[in-house]
């Protein structure tokens, strides 16, 4: 607790940052969420960044693309330190695209810079295919100012979704399948609790490349 004898903070100098993570299952909008808020600051004449992991090739190298066609100017990146050194002095909002995908520097990084005073909002898959906790998810959210999540549509029975269904030929992707896969609809679909299928087993012809 501040002493009354200190100085009172002058809050006109008094910079604020923030976190907000927009997390939730594929095709819930996470990517159009990040776009329409980044449209917004740059609306009202604020300098953004965004950032994606440089796993994510669905759309070209210099952008993020949501699932209903909206793109967005972005920089690839493969870990939290490079994104640091690429975020300028003068930007004032920090988007980051599927940060499921980054390891646990995107935490720390996200937390860097909101000290220092930026508003930095990242997107992510919050449980993987198997319905577990993905990558540095859980972190983020816990250090977030704000959590946003969204759900989708079940593809099977229209409820409100909030899992990734994996998909291999059609039918559900076995525990044993790798967590990253990156694909749209040919590999996932967005699936209620009670639609969502993790089988145990392995296929009798196997993973595809394996």
């Amino acid at each position: 607790m501040r002493r009354v004898t200190e100085s009172p903070v002058d809050l006109a100098v008094l910079t604020t940052g923030s976190l907000t993570i927009i997390a939730g299952s594929m095709y819930a909008g996470k990517t159009e969420e990040l776009i329409r808020r980044s449209r917004r600051a740059l609306y009202a004449r604020r300098k953004v960044q965004v950032f994606k992991h440089a796993l994510d090739t669905r759309s070209e190298g210099m952008e993020v693309r949501s699932h209903n066609g909206v793109p967005h100017e972005a920089a690839a990146v493969s870990t939290g330190e490079e994104l640091l050194a690429k975020v300028a002095e003068e930007t004032d909002v920090v988007a980051i695209e599927e940060a499921q995908f980054f390891d646990g520097q995107i935490v720390e990084a996200c937390r860097t810079l909101a000290d220092a005073g930026y508003e930095v909002i990242a997107t992510g898959l919050d449980m993987d295919f198997r319905g577990a906790p993905f990558g540095p998810m859980p972190k983020l959210l816990a250090e977030a100012d704000e959590v946003v999540k969204l759900r989708a549509i079940c593809a099977r029975c229209g409820r409100d979704a909030s899992r990734s269904q994996r998909l291999i030929d059609g039918r559900p992707a076995p525990a044993t399948a790798p967590t990253i896969l990156v694909g749209a609809e040919e590999s996932y679909e967005a699936r209620c609790r009670h639609c969502h299928e993790v089988p145990e087993h392995v296929f009798q012809y196997g993973l595809p490349g394996v």
